[in-house]
């Protein structure tokens, strides 16, 4: 089979890093009890920022929210490495900005993701996801954004929701906790 996987979000925790980064770099203690009850993608609202210095505050720290010790979801490296040994393809479809996309993915190999180069694609818009999901035709795909959900709506891949506050509203097989995955996509031998 075919499985696809966003990053950011989905297989790291890597909103909840960047809020512990900025009530480091704010001098606050802002508690994850606020950090989990956040709406949207971006974090900054809490802390006081407005959209711009909130873009700005994101743009700045990049370099240390991507590649610092941004820690994965428990469980995913597992699920992924056991289905990579059992020889399905896994495939990364990552938005981040084409200037991080080789760093980007030493990165995740250094934290012990199966990556095969070709099967890593990064550096496009939100949007753009589609076009490569559906040229790959993966099996399943998994993501956060409710932007890129919708964009699959009606496609023959299994889409699955990572479930996050910000994207309650979707209506997804919702992954909560990978030891559930296996079970979500019907693939019991992993």
């Amino acid at each position: 089979m075919k499985f696809g996987f966003d990053i950011d979000d989905t297989l790291i925790d890597l909103r909840r890093h960047a809020f512990h980064l900025y009530n480091k770099k704010l001098n606050k203690t802002i508690g994850e009890d606020v950090f989990d009850t956040i709406g949207t993608v971006e974090i900054h609202e809490p802390f006081g920022l407005t959209n711009e210095e909130g873009s700005q505050m994101w743009k700045d720290s990049m370099e240390e929210i991507y590649f610092t010790d941004c820690p994965s979801f428990e469980g995913a490296k597992e699920v992924l490495n056991a289905l990579a040994e059992e020889g399905h393809e896994i495939y990364y479809i990552t938005s981040r900005p084409k200037g991080y996309c080789e760093q980007t993915r030493a990165w995740v190999k250094a934290q012990g993701f199966p990556v095969v180069d070709e099967r890593f694609y990064c550096g496009m818009a939100d949007h753009e996801k589609i076009d490569i999901i559906k040229n790959l035709e993966l099996d399943v795909y998994v993501d956060d954004k409710p932007a890129v959900l919708n964009t699959l709506a009606g496609s023959t891949t299994k889409v699955i929701v990572k479930n996050q506050s910000y994207n309650q509203t979707v209506e997804y097989t919702r992954l909560t906790s990978w030891d559930e995955f296996n079970k979500l996509v019907g693939y019991a031998s992993v």
